[in-house]
């Protein structure tokens, strides 16, 4: 039997955020579980990847991996350009341009989620109060009245790269129970821990599938983040950092070796459209986004393979259901034509280790606080509420942008145009963008403001 304070599942994005955000801040023991490997750092980008807004970025910063990321591949972006392919609406905003956050140069970060999770584990590594579990799959949860207990199913996973387990050595040696105060599901939109505790879900098929593939744009990205909406949906392109062919080691931020010419695309559309579009070859395929884009970017080139996904709203009806709690995707899944859903789960990790130390009491070894019935629900209400509102506010994009007859494409074109010369309503939306609004965790607020 091992006894630990907090039992995340799920050593993603987020989950390592939760474990170094809660040993920032105290002395807990936790046990992570994944099987997933962690992917070795190499010329070949990631076709998944997470677009960072400020409070995400000061979330990194204040627990000591932003300048891992920055020395690794991460590419700022100053300016957005939004426009509608079946009117005459645009929007353009620049970081210069935001009245909330001046002292900001860039509106967000593209990075790729290897890159983030590489960085996040190497941090969580030189912890020694963060134990990875990582060769055997959880079998089963078990609440009791001051307890989790956990049992793994004791079947070695094999792994593409090593990973360091400081738990077990990656033998066939059968891994004992874990008993914990509090479990943490941060194990993505199928989260076997919500599914272990019954922990209700409401859904609704967004009638779309997202392709992901990263392509090269011979004009440029010019570190800026190109959304168009198309009749069937929105079509992203997020400027990527990339490095010379043949270089063996990634490019550093501003290096001489990196070029601005590549992008990742986010492509929503139809079901039956998607279907077409992955079935074409990579050069029809690079006609159609050259086309839909209105060749903006140039004539653009398929450089990965492209995967594609059905995407749909999730909504945990509570976060917390006695010593279990649900972040992250685990909790909620939205719409990514914002790129909002990975900033919604860091806030969700640093409001809950927020929530779980600020009671702690540096003389209670046994950590008898750490559970408080009042004060998990009232995180769960803070963070419900922000994940509905976003999800409302996703739902109203995708609605006003549905195809539409020509009087209402056309005040809707008219409406684009307005707010894009109305500086106020343009900062609220810059703000909102960079992640800056009221009731924040501590750590997404600037390190020296802490």
């Amino acid at each position: 039997m091992q006894k630990f304070d907090v039992l995340i599942v799920g050593a993603g994005m987020v989950g390592l955020t939760l474990a170094l955000a809660l040993r920032k801040n105290s002395q807990l023991e936790i046990a992570m579980v994944d099987t997933l490997a962690v992917p070795e750092l190499d010329e070949n980008i990631d076709v998944r990847v997470s677009a960072i807004n400020v409070a995400s970025k000061n979330i990194f910063a204040n627990l000591g991996v932003w300048s891992a990321l920055e020395n690794s591949r991460v590419q700022d972006y100053q300016h957005m350009h939004v426009w509608d392919k079946a009117g005459l609406g645009k929007l353009d905003f620049s970081a210069k341009d935001s009245a909330s956050f001046p002292s900001e140069d860039n509106l967000g970060w593209i990075i790729e989620n290897k890159v983030i999770r590489h960085a996040l584990w190497q941090q969580a590594e030189l912890d020694e109060g963060i134990h990875f579990f990582n060769d055997n799959k959880l079998a089963s949860l078990s609440q009791g009245d001051s307890e989790v207990f956990a049992t793994f199913a004791n079947e070695p996973c094999s792994h593409d790269s090593a990973v360091h387990n400081s738990a077990s050595n990656g033998s066939s040696t059968p891994t004992a129970p874990i008993i914990a105060k509090l479990v943490v599901g941060a194990d993505g939109a199928n989260s076997w821990v919500r599914q272990q505790m019954n922990m209700a879900m409401i859904f609704k098929d967004y009638d779309h599938h997202a392709i992901v593939a990263t392509v090269e744009c011979p004009q440029g990205h010019k570190n800026t983040a190109w959304q168009v909406f198309l009749p069937t949906g929105p079509l992203a392109f997020l400027p990527l950092k990339s490095v010379k062919a043949g270089k063996s080691e990634l490019s550093t931020q501003g290096s001489a070796d990196s070029v601005n010419n590549l992008c990742s695309i986010v492509y929503s559309t139809s079901p039956e459209d998607a279907k077409r579009l992955i079935a074409l070859d990579a050069i029809e395929f690079a006609k159609e986004l050259t086309a839909a884009s209105d060749g903006k970017l140039g004539d653009i080139t398929l450089k990965s393979e492209r995967f594609t996904y059905p995407l749909t709203m999730r909504l945990a009806q509570d976060f917390v259901k006695d010593r279990v709690v649900l972040i992250g995707d685990a909790a909620h899944t939205i719409h990514p034509l914002a790129g909002q859903g990975v900033n919604l789960g860091l806030l969700d990790a640093a409001a809950l280790a927020q929530t779980l130390t600020a009671k702690l009491s540096e003389h209670d070894e046994s950590h008898a606080e750490l559970v408080n019935t009042s004060d998990l629900k009232a995180f769960s209400r803070w963070r419900k509420s922000e994940a509905t509102e976003m999800i409302t506010a996703m739902a109203g994009i995708k609605q006003a942008f549905a195809p539409q007859q020509s009087p209402v494409k056309l005040l809707r074109g008219v409406g684009m145009n307005i707010l894009n010369n109305f500086a106020p309503a343009k900062n609220r939306l810059i703000a909102q963008a960079l992640g800056i609004k009221a009731d924040l965790p501590e750590l997404a607020y600037q390190k020296d403001a802490l």
